[in-house]
């Protein structure tokens, strides 16, 4: 006992603490401490002070606490910080990235070089293919305004819960042509490049039209055609394509074979066909951009499409694609500290994050300290409830019932919200709350309400990677800026390994049916309809102070997005991260929430950590009431950039996670 007052009072004199009418508040003023009160108030650890070795082993432990936080805030990251003055181009792959540098070299501001790197990274399969979806944040500099971008597939004809419960399905199936939403992110590119892009569709993707006629195929695409061979060979159009070594060993390309795509490059020379026709006729670039688009929705290639998904059991038609639009929208945004965030509504989970800063604003995180056991506790509290609401109240704002998005943002209601938290266990029933009254108005959804909750399963190893692989699915991230000031961070998806090609277009089609539910007691704002939207995970972000561009970012990993953009806007804001320090740094996830694919599972209390975090942290947080799982690395693929007004350039963040890249100049 004498020992640990010892030690205790040496801490104390080093770190004083904030004091509070309860006596010493659990939140030290130095990060370092943070860390090791994970450890000095471990329930159990005075019964450590019996023994003479027990307290030498304590200050042992006292001596790394005290440097552990300042060493892992202080590593070197493994990627530099990408310094530029002229312009920035980030995406998940080096081809894509040079693809978006080519543009800049054209003369093209940041909106051409996005769409590079979109129709790139689409054709490399990064994640995503040409079927998928499209969701931007564009920076105008000129109104100096946020725009949001709406790209996101709808639900076809036919398409009901009545279709998938009479075919034997609890959920619409996470791969194949049943998964299908229409195609987005061939009108998001048409339209962002367009609307505030200032080269021709065929010089941004010129590009593409060259990988796809051959380029040498990366190890991650080889990978996963392997793996999802069985399943691939279950589609003729998509078997042609990944498969050129049917009955060898490995069937899937060799890393770096010249991987070749005749029909998608057909059906890319079709879109520029289109555009160099409607200005032989004097029509001017945006129309000219536009007539590429009609030829995608509206002529051959939706034709082939449609014939090519219909002949597989999909169930997109003519008309479908015909009535899908792109929305150009406002963003919704929050102020914290000084700083306003924004993010695309609820038709995504991008509200999540705000609703975690609203929340997050009324705790002294950074008294915390970085990865503490009581700063991770607190976040992850806060994300479940976030996404508890997420889970409950978003969906498409096109169709009936209206989601109560301003009681959701609400101040109040995210001071409402948190008294909920218990500091000292995990709450695995965190369920939604009710924010109709915070916007005036009456629940009418109180007996789904009570009904809601979050169930575990039992797990088998081979469900586990299910699970995982689809709380991870989909997306890669752009991130793109200029001297001009125009910004812009897109999260595109859909169509990934294993895709189901649609018939001779060479084109994949998105998999997002299944982010749907069935039963309006699971989420009356997101039931299956045709023409609807599901409500998906997909979140670029952006930030602005005093006005001015601050902080662009987004990153890939399904349910993980805004967790992980979460982390790293506070490893910024909060403890004083550069750019490449904070797209590296450890993260941590909770799977709490239910997983946007598959059926829809959640895993109350699951707490994914870095291998670094110390042994008392595990030791508090398992006695939190935790079930702790590890990996190496775990700051998600993030790609961000940082605008330095006092030295009038620009800093990029490149993810070291996985092939995520960066060029600048």
């Amino acid at each position: 006992m004498k020992g640990f007052s010892v030690a205790r009072q040496m801490l104390e004199t080093l770190y004083p603490h904030k004091r509070t009418s309860s006596g010493t508040a659990p939140y030290p003023l130095m990060p370092c401490p943070g860390h090791l009160r994970s450890y000095l108030y471990m329930p159990g650890l005075r019964s450590l002070w019996v023994s003479g070795r027990m307290l030498r082993g304590f200050f042992l432990h006292l001596a790394f606490a005290l440097f552990f936080p300042f060493f892992l805030l202080a590593q070197r990251p493994q990627k530099p910080v990408l310094h530029a003055r002229h312009w920035l181009a980030i995406t998940g792959k080096p081809l894509g990235a040079t693809a978006g540098a080519m543009m800049y070299q054209k003369g093209g501001n940041a909106v051409d070089a996005a769409c590079a790197m979109l129709a790139a990274t689409a054709t490399m399969w990064d994640v995503l293919s040409w079927g998928g979806e499209t969701q931007a944040l564009i920076y105008n500099p000129h109104t100096q305004k946020v725009i949001a971008i709406n790209a996101l597939g709808v639900a076809p004809t036919g398409a009901t819960p009545e279709f998938f419960k009479e075919n034997g399905m609890d959920v619409p199936p996470a791969y194949g042509p049943l998964a299908a939403v229409t195609p987005g992110t061939p009108g998001g590119l048409f339209t962002m490049l367009a609307e505030w892009g200032t080269l021709s569709l065929a010089e941004v993707l010129a590009p593409a039209m060259e990988m796809a006629e051959g380029y040498p195929i990366e190890e991650g695409a080889v990978r996963s055609i392997e793996r999802n061979k069985d399943r691939i060979k279950e589609w003729p159009y998509s078997k042609k394509v990944f498969l050129p070594h049917l009955g060898e060993e490995q069937e899937a390309p060799q890393v770096g074979e010249i991987f070749r795509q005749p029909d998608l490059l057909s059906t890319l020379q079709k879109m520029v066909e289109a555009e160099k026709q409607a200005l032989a006729t004097g029509k001017s670039r945006r129309e000219a951009i536009y007539a590429a688009y009609d030829r995608f929705y509206r002529g051959d290639i939706a034709e082939a499409f449609v014939r090519g998904c219909q002949e597989q059991g999909g169930l997109i038609t003519m008309e479908d694609l015909d009535k899908w639009r792109v929305y150009i929208e406002e963003p919704v945004k929050t102020d914290y500290k000084g700083i306003d965030v924004y993010k695309l509504t609820h038709w995504v989970q991008g509200p999540v994050m705000l609703q975690a800063l609203n929340m997050l604003e009324n705790f002294d995180l950074k008294s915390m300290g970085y990865n503490t056991a009581p700063y991770i506790h607190t976040l992850y509290q806060v994300m479940n409830l976030a996404f508890a609401d997420r889970d409950f109240y978003y969906g498409d704002p096109y169709f009936p019932p209206e989601e109560p998005i301003n009681g959701l943002l609400s101040k109040e209601y995210a001071k409402e919200r948190i008294k909920q938290i218990n500091p000292k266990k995990n709450d695995p029933k965190a369920g939604p709350g009710d924010p109709y009254p915070f916007q005036k108005g009456e629940n009418p959804y109180k007996d789904y309400l009570k009904g809601w909750n979050n169930t575990s399963m039992g797990w088998m190893p081979s469900e586990q990677r299910e699970f995982m692989e689809g709380f991870l699915a989909g997306t890669t991230s752009i991130q793109a800026t200029d001297a001009e000031g125009w910004v812009v961070s897109v999260t595109p998806s859909g169509g990934w390994i294993p895709a189901c090609i649609a018939g001779n277009t060479g084109v994949g089609m998105s998999q997002r049916m299944q982010s749907f539910v069935l039963d309006p007691k699971e989420n009356p704002f997101n039931v299956l309809e045709p023409g609807k939207r599901p409500r998906a995970t997909l979140t670029p972000g952006m930030a602005l102070k005093n006005g001015k561009p601050y902080l662009s970012f987004a990153v890939q990993g399904g349910d993980t997005q805004d967790q992980n953009l979460l982390q790293f806007f506070l490893n910024v804001v909060e403890f004083g991260m550069n750019i490449q320090e904070a797209c590296e740094a450890a993260n941590f996830n909770s799977f709490q929430m239910r997983n946007s694919f598959g059926k829809h599972e959640t895993k109350p209390g699951e707490l994914l950590l870095n291998e670094a975090v110390p042994d008392w942290t595990r030791s508090a947080l398992q006695d939190m009431g935790y079930k702790l799982d590890f990996q190496r690395r775990t700051s998600g693929p993030i790609n961000a950039i940082f605008f330095d007004w006092e030295q009038g350039a620009f800093w990029g963040g490149s993810s070291n996670y996985g092939d995520d890249y960066g060029v600048g100049w």
